[in-house]
């Protein structure tokens, strides 16, 4: 997908940015804050801190990805996904990573508040997370070629951005955060699979062995629909759990968006799965906000 070299720098670096994809992060951190208020602890800066972190480490990721996919051949110029700016020579893969580096510094910076706060199990994850940035495409072993891109997008998008976003602000680990983390890791997954169908044959030819190479595209589909399934559906627990009473109806005004992402899925391919990234994005996004507004109401 060629693009004119005098596009701005800042849309460049923001085609580097993929802002479709970063509802993943905005999604777990509004639920986890929905729990934090729900349970009496909402705690305005440590919120916008943990989102502003979790921005900068998918950023980090996308940045790195960008130019390690390159690296290894999995990206080139015929990519049939949206540009990428290292693969379309706009901008050299040393300065991609010069930038992922800054990325990964100031998440750095502004996740010391929460070590701060939250104590030494978020010096863990904030240098796991940190690693697994570099990790999902880099290294000698990169997650995402080994076919453990879900597994990484599925913990880090789900329970530990959630649960991780609810106890700095309460200090305190409760079962409805762990509970209402399952359909923002859920989604993120979708995503990913999107993702991961729409370059299956170009993935395939690199030797980027994903989840989708290694099922094939049928089962990939399938995989995409206990996504949506499992996201939706889990809803459902937090109600019969009791911990969102009638509020839990709020999330059935999510289930349109599902059943119409389950149609694209089901007839699209090739270039034609960017619109349905795009709409899956949106749909991890309005799904964590009816769940924070149900929260929020039950609580």
């Amino acid at each position: 997908m060629p693009l004119p070299r005098e596009l701005p720098v800042w849309k460049v670096w923001a085609l580097a940015a993929r802002p479709k994809t970063l509802p993943a992060s905005i999604a777990p951190i509004l639920v986890g804050t929905g729990v934090a208020i729900h349970d009496d602890g909402f705690h305005a800066p440590t919120a916008l801190l943990a989102l502003l972190t979790a921005l900068l480490l998918q950023i980090a990721a996308n940045f790195a990805n960008d130019a390690l996919d390159f690296r290894r051949g999995a990206d080139t110029s015929a990519r049939v996904g949206p540009t990428r700016i290292t693969a379309s020579g706009l901008v050299a893969p040393e300065a991609v990573l010069r930038a992922t580096a800054l990325a990964l510094a100031l998440a750095t910076l502004t996740g010391l508040y929460l070590v701060w706060r939250g104590g030494w199990p978020f010096l863990v994850l904030g240098i796991a997370a940190l690693v697994c940035a570099v990790a999902y495409t880099g290294g000698p072993y990169p997650l995402a070629y080994l076919g453990l891109g879900e597994l990484f997008v599925f913990v880090f998008f789900g329970p530990v951005a959630v649960t991780g976003t609810a106890y700095v602000q309460t200090l305190e680990l409760t079962p409805l955060a762990v509970a209402a983390s399952l359909p923002s890791g859920a989604m993120a997954v979708a995503i990913l699979v999107v993702n991961n169908l729409r370059d299956l044959e170009q993935d395939a030819r690199a030797g980027k062995r994903t989840i989708a190479v290694r099922i094939g595209a049928r089962n990939t589909r399938r995989e995409y629909g206990a996504m949506l399934l499992a996201a939706h559906g889990s809803t459902l627990l937090l109600w019969a759990a009791g911990w969102l009473d009638g509020w839990a109806l709020l999330t059935v005004g999510a289930w349109p968006l599902a059943w119409g992402l389950w149609r694209q899925i089901s007839t699209r391919s090739g270039p034609a799965l960017n619109a349905t990234l795009a709409a899956t994005g949106r749909a991890s996004l309005a799904l964590a906000a009816l769940l924070t507004a149900a929260l929020v109401l039950a609580g």
